[in-house]
């Protein structure tokens, strides 16, 4: 910006584009409240179905989200161009205020036809009228006036081509719809765009040579901006996908001994994480640059690269990268396509994963956790902890089956190795189960704020793709899984009451004979067996609070069926493990701790019914451990008499005009629901293969 810009600028048609972007911001507002409060408030409450309400609902939500990331762009716009043009008039009155100074001294600046400027007099003493006094400068005045002005000119330059800049960066983070960037002032969005640029500068050219004062650098830097998209984006782009695997596989070779192996080896959990949490963003940016920077990532992540003591895979280093963070969707499935294609390959990608099939060990790539964590060789883990944390990414991959069926691979076929510094369980297949419960229930196990959300299509889709392949499992069903798959069903409990007390076992929402070997699986386990227990309890007494025709003695009896069904799936459960030698251990009784958060809400009427039967439920159990009855004869109920007949009493008053709700006629209530329990058992057992006793 020239000297003759500034001086004589005219606002008045940028104040008119201020004044634009603010009628817009408030348009956008308006409909994005009428969006949210009308639209979005009737889809959530329809009592919609099929798959025609799992596409309506996610239209809607997608709309809302649109409305919402547009006003904040235009909000942003607004504001950057108010603080540029109210920087732009400052430096023009500054500009002013100095030439009126430099008046004073007869000094003043001229342009020249170069767009510079000159210091010239305003009269010179030789040409001045006669008698004129023309006020004395030095040529220290001539200086100063030269570089004040010349800094006014760069400061006003800079203002107006970084607002070009970040205006441009912030339209350009969509391609298609609104960018979701907050700003305030071009001063904070220019400042995110140099810092990531700072940083990925170090990294590309030091890597971990860096001196320990730069790692500190780039950890700050990256953890005050790990949440700002123009920052994200300059970052990930500047580093590029090769970078980004280049700095992680060196950073973990412990073949280099270097100062921030010595000094700063304890900090790389949180670089780790920060870093992560940067990339993530970098990914649900939809612009040009960013859909480059995913293609490339998903190209590179199958090489090998190359370190100075050893080398490693791609998958590896961008899985331990991934392990927190809300990475796009797209790119995470395609991720995963191409991860088991890997995995297909390899035959047996244990032995490739630790470097068992020759060279060197592979080294330790995961730093995050108290350092007993598992050593991030198994790309999976990562992969599975990404889908955890972006449910609806973990929906499509688990009900996707092609190029093949994922959920196939990850919970059957997979053989997992050991990754850790001690045994236990597995953190791969620890992994799996709760990107499993994602996919299933479209909630983040890890977020202990979430709350029981509809079910999409595509949760349905998984739900069924998970049964089928952990029924296929049989007794090889890993124990790590077992606390998620109880989480999963009690998540559907309505679904899996239906299916599990109907009739014509060939017409229910669930297949039978799949559901009935996965609750026995889980019910090896206490306390997944007390979280099925437990969950589908409270959907037991939600249907039995719930409207319905015809005759209400059905929600008493399919009650009755549903805790039959559970009992031989127990039953079962304990046949299997009782020639373990820890058995009696593992099932002495205790309370599951932690929040019920992925079953649906009740209101307080409901609420207390589910507490009493539970209750119930809870103290048999303690009385059977007690007297040594873990195993009951299958068609035996003496153990669960208090519990049914606690949902028998819960339906009564459900249904006090009901002739079986009567003072009179507990018998034959009890009766209605036990013999229910005892066909429900019968059915479950024949499924199963059980002869009667």
């Amino acid at each position: 910006m020239n000297m003759d810009e500034l001086l004589h600028a005219n606002f008045a048609t940028l104040d008119t584009n201020i004044t634009d972007w603010s009628t817009v911001v408030t348009n956008l507002k308006n409909l994005e409240k009428q969006a949210r409060e009308d639209l979005k408030a009737k889809a959530d409450k329809a009592n919609w179905a099929g798959d025609n309400a799992s596409v309506t609902r996610e239209f809607v939500d997608k709309t809302v989200g649109e409305f919402a990331d547009a006003v904040t762009e235009a909000t942003s716009i607004r504001d950057i161009l108010k603080d540029t043009r109210d920087e732009l008039v400052g430096y023009r009155d500054d500009l002013k205020s100095k030439l009126e100074l430099a008046r004073r001294k007869n000094i003043t600046v001229t342009s020249t036809a170069d767009g510079g400027f000159t210091v010239t007099m305003l009269v010179h003493p030789d040409r001045a009228a006669k008698g004129t006094e023309v006020p004395s400068h030095s040529q220290q005045d001539v200086d100063f006036l030269r570089d004040d002005v010349q800094l006014i000119l760069n400061r006003a330059t800079e203002s107006d081509t970084t607002a070009a800049q970040v205006l441009r960066a912030l339209v350009d983070q969509a391609e298609q719809g609104f960018a979701n960037a907050v700003y305030g002032d071009r001063d904070s969005a220019v400042e995110a765009l140099e810092k990531a640029e700072d940083i990925a500068q170090i990294i590309k050219k030091k890597g971990d040579d860096m001196t320990p004062e730069e790692f500190d650098k780039v950890n700050s830097t990256l953890a005050a901006y790990a949440n700002d998209p123009l920052f994200q984006e300059r970052f990930a782009a500047t580093l590029g996908p090769r970078g980004v695997l280049d700095f992680w596989a060196d950073l973990s070779d412990p073949s280099d001994g270097g100062a921030l192996q010595r000094t700063r080896f304890n900090q790389y959990g949180e670089l780790q994480k920060n870093l992560s949490l940067t990339l993530a963003g970098a990914t649900q940016i939809d612009s040009p640059k960013m859909q480059e920077w995913k293609e490339d990532m998903l190209k590179l992540s199958g090489e090998r690269i190359q370190t100075r003591g050893t080398t490693v895979y791609g998958f590896q280093i961008m899985s331990n990268l991934m392990r927190v963070g809300d990475y796009d969707d797209k790119f995470l499935n395609k991720y995963g396509d191409s991860l088991i294609a890997q995995e297909k390959k390899m035959k047996l990608p244990g032995n490739f994963w630790t470097g068992a099939t020759g060279g060197p060990m592979m080294p330790r790539m995961n730093f995050m956790g108290d350092g007993n964590g598992d050593f991030g060789r198994d790309p999976m883990t990562g992969f599975m902890m990404a889908l955890t944390n972006s449910p609806d990414a973990a929906a499509d991959f688990f009900s996707s089956t092609d190029p093949q069926d994922n959920a196939e691979w990850v919970l059957k076929d997979r053989r997992s190795f050991n990754d850790g510094p001690q045994n236990g369980p597995n953190p791969a297949l620890e992994a799996t189960g709760n990107a499993m419960f994602a996919a299933t229930s479209g909630m983040n196990p890890n977020d202990e704020n979430a709350q029981f959300v509809p079910h999409s299509g595509e949760n349905k889709e998984a739900l069924d793709q998970s049964l089928k392949h952990l029924a296929e499992a049989g007794d090889d069903f890993p124990s790590e899984l077992r606390e998620s798959a109880a989480k999963m069903l009690g998540n559907w409990g309505a679904e899996v009451h239906e299916s599990a007390s109907a009739i014509q076992t060939d017409r229910t929402p669930l297949d039978y004979e799949n559901l009935l070997e996965v609750s026995k699986q889980v019910s090896r386990d206490q306390g997944s067996h007390e979280i099925l227990m437990r969950s589908i309890n409270t959907a037991i007494v939600a249907d039995i609070h719930g409207e319905h025709t015809g005759d209400p003695e059905e929600e008493l009896k399919r009650a009755g069926q549903t805790v039959g069904f559970l009992e031989s799936a127990r039953y079962q459960a304990l046949e299997t493990d009782k020639e373990d030698p820890s058995w009696n251990a593992k099932w002495g009784y205790h309370i599951v701790g932690g929040a019920f958060n992925f079953v649906p809400t009740f209101g307080d009427a409901i609420q207390r019914g589910v507490d009493a039967a539970a209750y119930a439920w809870q103290l048999e159990e303690q009385g059977r451990i007690d007297d040594k009855n873990a195993i009951d004869n299958s068609n035996n109920f003496t153990s669960r008499q208090n519990y049914l007949a606690s949902l028998a009493d819960e339906w009564a008053k459900a249904n006090p005009d009901h002739r079986l709700a009567e003072d009179g006629n507990k018998y034959l209530r009890q009766d209605s629901i036990g013999n229910s329990a005892f066909n429900g058992n019968s059915t479950a057992n024949r499924k199963a293969g059980i002869a009667p006793q």
